[in-house]
């Protein structure tokens, strides 16, 4: 079976390339058959987004992790396969959550089937997931355990906006680390332990995975804005229809110029059908854009201080790499 693509990174060194492929194609193998059962309609529902594909990203960064240390001991496939699987059941969630037909350009499992079977599927993927954990030993299973509780925490943080009095950009921010920086730091920190790697590399990938995470996702916030479609493949200003305060829209808002006001009235709910376009224009000609892209070059210059510490080897070259491709899909 084929290896799903690697992240777009330039790969210099062809030992890292090869090492990278045969380990994702075992990842892939060990993937689909953690979630085969008995019954044929829960491996159907288990196999729906493995097989609808994705570039197994968390995964990736658990092999490159692993780099720093034994990077084929026996424990680091399987640590990466429960990081994917713990990301896959994330996602079965968030699709009901927020009643999503589509999900990596198939029909999602709630609308393929209902909302009660796309919960319990991602709840038996957590539970597969535990499974394989419970052979790694106690330590990891404590990480992962932690690791949940900050991605849980984050969604729920997310869902009731924060606090009265408190800061909603500083309050996105620490969403983002939850919500979606915590288990890509895990897959670093699994990756480096399960390797055999020494503890401060353990804890220097650990800060750098935590942060590509997050600037990961404000990335995101601003190609849902800059990037034409046929550019990112997405349709700009899904996030401003949605009524979804990102990053620039958060500093939108946040302004008291008389000139914004216009943007300041269309951006306070999900925005109209017919008002996207006049507000994708004024919302990339103002400040927010730049006071969120300055926001996501913190968050990767963060993660290169932390792979600075870290031994001169090819899987370094690569983060760093991935950094910078963090901050060039952004245009």
């Amino acid at each position: 079976m084929a290896a799903p693509p690697v992240v777009d990174i330039p790969f210099v060194d062809e030992r890292l390339a090869e090492d990278l492929a045969n380990g994702l194609a075992a990842v892939e193998k060990l993937l689909r058959s953690s979630v085969e059962s008995e019954d044929a309609f829960v491996t159907e529902a288990s196999r729906h987004l493995i097989e609808a594909g994705g570039k197994r990203f968390r995964a990736t960064l658990v092999l490159l992790a692993a780099q720093f240390g034994t990077h084929d001991a026996p424990g680091v496939v399987p640590g990466a396969v429960v990081i994917e699987l713990t990301h896959l059941a994330t996602l079965y969630h968030d699709d009901v959550m927020d009643e999503a037909p589509v999900r990596r350009g198939s029909p999602s499992a709630n609308a393929r089937w209902d909302n009660t079977v796309a919960i319990l599927t991602g709840d038996y993927l957590f539970a597969q997931a535990s499974e394989i954990l419970a052979d790694l030993g106690s330590e990891l299973i404590r990480i992962q355990a932690r690791t949940f509780s900050r991605l849980v925490r984050g969604q729920i943080r997310e869902t009731i906006g924060p606090a009265e009095g408190r800061d909603a950009v500083a309050h996105y921010i620490s969403v983002l680390a939850d919500k979606t920086g915590s288990l890509i730091a895990t897959s670093g920190r699994f990756g480096a332990m399960l390797a055999g790697a020494p503890a401060d590399v353990v804890d220097r990938l650990t800060d750098a995975c935590e942060a590509i995470g997050v600037a990961w996702q404000l990335g995101d916030d601003l190609i849902d804005v800059a990037a034409p479609t046929a550019d990112s493949g997405k349709t700009p200003g899904t996030d401003l229809r949605e009524g979804i305060r990102t990053l620039p829209v958060l500093h939108a808002l946040a302004s008291d110029d008389p000139a914004d006001a216009r943007l300041r009235t269309l951006l306070s709910g999900p925005v109209a059908e017919e008002d996207v376009e006049e507000a994708l224009t004024l919302l990339r000609a103002n400040h927010a854009m730049t006071q969120a892209r300055a926001e996501l070059i913190r968050w990767t210059d963060r993660a290169k201080t932390a792979l600075a510490g870290l031994p001169d080897i090819p899987a370094r070259a690569a983060l760093v790499a991935l950094c910078d491709y963090v901050v060039e899909r952004t245009g």
